[in-house]
């Protein structure tokens, strides 16, 4: 089978005589039909990461096709079109049992601590497929996963329907999140500095775009809302934007930090107890697929207009080099096989 391993940074070679993994009971085989680069794998080509050894094949956003189940399976079948949650938790610690395996002391994620899709068959627990139907397409089942962060994100935040929001960064999870949001029917301001992305974001159903190259945030989004946005989320990931999103909130606003940034923040204590502020954590996902593919099912969200590029397995060294050198308008890139 073909397998695409990262061998140092920079490079990606495709083995086309990489063995079938093999097996066991409650696992379940899936061949790989289409894999979304996501903006981890990005930062792992580009600059490699502590807790990815390699060689290394990742990608954690797939769909493909069962091909084979060990004993005991029952969610999945041979046939069934499947997704897959990427997160592996030990199950056992008081974290886990607490229902709440995405933040386990040990937990795991495909194409980083372990292989991942970038290659024709994976093998894993079948507890961890979710079957979807023919109507969707691979590649707009890829992006189930994205819009599980998003789902996450929105579940942590408490987002209903008269709150207002802000989101920062309109790439693929700001515009995962902005979709959801509108999916519930709040109020949403979102920013970027590239404008194809902020078309996007409007043709979504922003209900305000605003470019930081052109314009303050800050500004804007008190002239759009008055005294302040109810949730505000750093889609970017980064210690600045997410300090700066104390400037941007309403009495009793929760902000949702995403951020792996290992930079400190300065916010002053007291800007968050006189307003009585909640600063949330939000990270991957918690059993969020089943809402996601009700989503996509019913098409409350439109997975297919994110997908900016598709390229075939063996030009994933080039997918991975255009997507490195900045393109303004890519949102997701997918990896087909």
């Amino acid at each position: 089978m073909r397998r695409a391993r990262l061998t140092e940074v920079g490079k990606i070679e495709v083995e086309t005589a990489a063995p079938v993994p093999e097996i066991s009971s409650g696992q379940a085989l899936v061949q790989v039909k289409a894999v979304g680069i996501c903006g981890t794998d990005l930062h792992i080509f580009k600059e490699g990461r502590s807790d990815v050894a390699l060689p290394r094949v990742m990608g954690h956003e797939l769909s493909g096709v069962v091909t084979k189940i060990g004993d005991g399976v029952k969610n999945v079948k041979p046939g069934d079109r499947v997704v897959m949650d990427p997160v592996i938790a030990c199950g056992k610690c008081r974290t886990c049992r607490k229902g709440h395996p995405n933040v386990c002391e040990s937990v795991k994620c495909f194409g980083v601590q372990m292989d991942g899709g970038f290659q024709d068959y994976i093998g894993v627990d079948a507890k961890l497929l979710y079957p979807f139907p023919e109507t969707l397409s691979f590649e707009e089942a890829a992006l189930a996963e994205p819009f599980s962060v998003a789902s996450n994100v929105l579940a942590r935040t408490r987002v209903f329907r008269e709150d207002r929001i802000v989101i920062i960064g309109a790439g693929t999870i700001g515009l995962c999140i902005l979709q959801a949001a509108k999916g519930i029917g709040a109020e949403v301001l979102i920013s970027d500095i590239e404008n194809k992305k902020l078309e996007r974001a409007a043709a979504f159903g922003a209900d305000r775009v605003v470019n930081t190259r052109e314009e303050s945030l800050e500004a804007a989004a008190e002239a759009f809302f008055p005294g302040g946005a109810d949730v505000i989320i750093d889609a970017v990931g980064s210690a600045a934007l997410t300090q700066s999103a104390v400037d941007l909130a309403a009495p009793c606003a929760r902000i949702a930090v995403l951020a792996f940034d290992g930079k400190n923040m300065e916010i002053p204590p007291v800007r968050i107890t006189k307003k009585e502020l909640e600063l949330i954590g939000s990270r991957m996902n918690c059993g969020r697929f089943p809402e996601v593919l009700e989503w996509m099912k019913t098409r409350a969200i439109r997975p297919e207009q994110m997908i900016t590029a598709v390229y075939p397995v063996e030009e994933i060294q080039r997918a991975f080099e255009d997507l490195a050198s900045g393109r303004g308008d890519a949102v997701k890139t997918i990896i087909r096989f």
